[in-house]
């Protein structure tokens, strides 16, 4: 077979099968043209889903008459010229490909203007590119492509295609990441004359996340947290979702790399291990973020579609943008997302009189708490009590409260009114500060301040009110009603701590002055033999002995209270899943977070009013309390506003 050179058109044909997919790659590889070009508004008017018309119009720079022809041959570009402009990429477009290859399969009008010439020029192309006539035309300063009929030529391609409706989706998703990448662009879309997309230029961080909003939806925004992080010549920003908003798919997973979006597996892998001990198994996060770098240190010439990149320092970039995502997912406290309510809601809040019924029959008894009414029993108690509440501290944030809301009703109603919904407020309150007394009583040595709360006194998670079925603290704060699942946040509270005490270097261990025997087999205990440096690194101590029996001599002061015996198999179990030491060493946090599991307080365990306040306390001092160790809420918070709703108040 002789060797021959392709003619260009059929040349141009096959580029355009890597470049032009589909419509939306049209949509992608002009609009970025036009961003190049310093355009700040682009109108793009798509017909057919595509097929028919795309026609992109934007106010850049221009092209000047004796470059438009030029711009239709394959490999020219104005914006590389040396190997050394190769490494130091800047424009999302370079490679000269893209104009060729949609000229090749389509009929193109190409009219620009630049600034100095006395009119714009016009060119018209049907699938190829020489002896093209260049005619004036009418236009302002900036260029507009129309594409038509695009795969007229190549009709097995066209065949490829879906419908209409499906390749204008696609087109409207590049258009909304494009949007995501640029605030200080304006961009309109319309399909068969209607719009679908109408943005603003967004300057302030406002505007931003109206625009993150109409896009990733209102719930992201609500429920998003900011980032922006620096090092080592990186930096990373924008906004990761609270691992309660993951989705089953990766759809909202929004990169940018230098200002281009990237498709890219080690920014997807970095984000999806930041938020391993936060979400649930088979879920995955809500991103849009933004990692600029210098250009030198990120290879874009990976692929013609330009959405693979290859950093030269893989290792720091991901480790860059796992720990920072980590360390604004660790720094999410009950603190920040009661600030995240908003400023207009609390003012609602103080501004609201509460209506109490303050008939005889309406005053709280004793029994509103008779769940929970139980006293300590320090053999059962399973909380590990670093200081307790003291009553001048308890009362006191509600003494504050009750002043509050004198004042707040005294200038709307009645003094006598008044005096009778603080008296029923007392009430309500009367069995806590009894419970609290007794505790206080028996743990007078101790006592402790309410970290953070705000100026009312009042903590973020509040204050404890009742246990509902033995899993449920409810709990009164300044925006409302709390709700916690206590072994959920009990066990994140455990996890962190046994965590904290793993990475200083040992776990604190308990003696126990009977050794717990456990009955396992023979393959458990030569596990256990093998992996003893590994128990003890874990706070346990663990001999074998005999051919299928362990003795376990020390364990985690924190799991003091567990049971043992399942506590030991359930390590061995994961030990024998992770078959060596290098993979038990990359597993160790899930080994910690099966341990923390074991000693959490469980469901059904009635706790009294000042456990309950304690672990609140531990949840707002604890890293991730947002989330137990397999990803689900350990709290949730319920408005005035929002119980209002539920029973119609105010209408």
């Amino acid at each position: 077979m002789k060797i021959h050179r392709l003619d260009p058109l059929l040349a141009n044909q096959i580029a355009a099968g890597e470049v032009v997919e589909r419509p939306a790659a049209v949509v992608k590889e002009l609009v970025e043209n036009s961003l190049d070009a310093g355009a700040t508004e682009i109108e793009i008017s798509i017909e057919q889903g595509g097929l028919g018309l795309i026609k992109i119009r934007d106010n850049g720079s221009g092209i000047s008459k004796e470059d438009l022809p030029l711009a239709l041959h394959r490999h020219a570009t104005s914006k590389i010229s040396t190997v050394e402009d190769l490494e130091n990429v800047l424009s999302l477009g370079f490679r000269g490909e893209a104009l060729a290859s949609i000229c090749a399969v389509s009929r193109l009008t190409l009219t620009s203007a630049v600034a100095g010439e006395p009119s714009a020029w016009q060119i018209k192309s049907e699938g190829q590119v020489d002896n093209l006539e260049i005619i004036p035309a009418a236009h302002p300063i900036g260029t507009t492509i129309e594409v038509r009929d695009l795969f007229f030529n190549t009709p097995a391609r066209r065949k490829f295609l879906r419908s209409d409706k499906t390749e204008f989706s696609h087109i409207e998703t590049v258009v909304k990441r494009i949007l995501l990448s640029r605030f200080d662009i304006a961009i309109s879309l319309t399909h068969n004359q209607r719009s679908v997309v109408q943005s603003k230029i967004a300057t302030t961080i406002q505007q931003q996340e109206a625009r993150v909003a109409s896009i990733c939806g209102d719930e992201f925004i609500q429920h998003a947290l900011a980032i922006d992080s620096e090092a080592a010549g990186l930096r990373l920003w924008g906004w990761i979702g609270l691992p309660t908003l993951s989705r089953t798919q990766t759809d909202k997973q929004f990169f940018y790399v230098n200002g281009r979006v990237v498709r890219d597996k080690l920014l997807t892998h970095a984000l999806r291990q930041a938020y391993d001990d936060v979400l649930m198994h088979g879920r995955h996060p809500v991103a849009v973020l933004f990692l600029e770098l210098d250009p030198f240190g990120v290879d874009v010439n990976v692929h013609p579609t330009k959405h693979e990149v290859r950093f030269r320092e893989s290792r720091l970039v991901h480790d860059f943008i796992r720990r920072s995502i980590q360390r604004v997912l660790a720094e999410n406290s009950p603190q920040q997302q009661m600030a995240r309510m908003g400023a207009a809601e609390r003012s609602d809040l103080l501004n609201t009189v509460p209506i109490l019924n303050t008939s005889e029959s309406s005053i709280p008894q004793q029994g509103i708490l008779s769940l929970s009414s139980n006293k300590i029993d320090p053999e059962k108690n399973d909380i590990s009590f670093r200081s307790s509440e003291s009553r001048t501290n308890y009362s006191g944030a509600h003494s504050t409260e009750m002043s509050a809301y004198y004042e707040r009703a005294s200038a709307a109603t009645k003094p006598h009114l008044v005096e009778e919904q603080m008296a029923a407020y007392t009430a309500m309150h009367a069995v806590a500060d009894e419970l609290t007394e007794q505790f206080t009583a028996q743990h007078s040595n101790t006592s402790i301040s309410v970290e953070q709360s705000d100026s009312s006194g009042i903590p973020p998670l509040g204050f404890a009110l009742a246990q509902l079925k033995g899993i449920y603290i409810l709990a009164e704060n300044q925006h409302g009603l709390v709700i916690v699942d206590m072994h959920a946040a009990h066990e994140r509270i455990n996890y962190e701590k046994l965590k904290s005490q793993f990475a200083a270097g040992k776990i604190i261990a308990q003696t126990m002055l009977i050794p717990v025997t456990v009955s396992v087999s023979s393959q458990e205990a030569d596990c256990a033999e093998e992996f003893s440096d590994i128990f003890s690194r874990l706070g346990l101590t663990v001999e074998r002995h005999g051919e299928s029996s362990l003795a376990v001599r020390h364990v985690p002061t924190l799991l003091q209270n567990a049971d043992i015996a399942q506590l030991v198999k359930d390590v061995i179990a994961d030990l024998i899943t992770y078959e060596n030491s290098e993979r038990v060493e990359s597993h160790m946090n899930e080994l910690l977070a099966s341990m923390a599991c074991h000693g959490s307080v469980r469901a059904n365990r009635p706790l009294t009013i000042p456990e309950m306040n304690q672990l609140l306390r531990d949840m707002e001092r604890t890293e991730r309390s947002g989330q137990c160790n397999h990803g689900r809420p350990t709290w949730s918070q319920m408005s005035l506003a929002e119980l209002d709703k539920l029973f119609l108040r105010g209408r």
